[in-house]
């Protein structure tokens, strides 16, 4: 079914799809990212692909290539049971593509992670871009080719014990409180 997939947004975009191939058993097209946004609201909206849930985004850097970031999504159908490859390329001075959670909530993470991974921005979100795995205010994105290799030193922030134990005390399911719920042997009744 997914090469009929292809073959159906071939016909209804024509030259907006730069690429179709194959790929490893998967079927790809790959598009500008000014028309990612119409092509995926066809797949999601087109009862002939009913591409609605979004398994992954995720982001490859080509360091030596122009354009240098490749954005992936990989989008299934449970009813027909196939899946497609949309793939967008970016550049590195102007690493933004169109949100697509206005369709797919379900990729608010996956943007997230590229975002903090790659710096790959995504304009139209209903909530704003935060760091996924870095903390805030920290200095570069980890998973691109140029990132240092033993990363920057001077960014682990300092942090006081205070910060990481919040609270006046051990909670109701820590270790403490199910020490002090569980009864001592001298506690126990004797049975005879």
């Amino acid at each position: 079914m997914s090469e009929a997939a292809v073959r159906r947004l071939q016909d209804r975009f024509g030259e907006k799809i730069l690429r179709a191939f194959s790929e490893h058993g998967n079927d790809v097209v790959v598009v500008a990212r000014e028309d990612l946004l119409e092509v995926a609201r066809f797949c999601h909206d087109d009862e002939e692909l009913d591409l609605k849930l979004p398994t992954t985004l995720t982001c490859v850097d080509y360091i030596d290539e122009k354009p240098r970031f490749e954005l992936v999504y990989v989008l299934y159908s449970v009813r027909k049971k196939h899946r497609l490859q949309i793939r967008v390329r970016v550049e590195e001075g102007d690493p933004e593509v169109p949100s697509l959670t206005p369709i797919y909530r379900g990729l608010d993470y996956w943007e997230r992670y590229c975002w903090d991974m790659y710096g790959i921005r995504f304009t139209g979100r209903t909530k704003p871009l935060k760091r996924l795995w870095m903390w805030e205010g920290f200095d570069g994105h980890p998973l691109r080719k140029d990132f240092p290799l033993r990363g920057r030193t001077g960014q682990i922030p300092e942090l006081d014990i205070k910060d990481i134990y919040r609270g006046p005390g051990p909670g109701p399911g820590s270790e403490p409180a199910r020490r002090a719920a569980t009864p001592r042997p001298s506690q126990l009744p004797i049975v005879k």
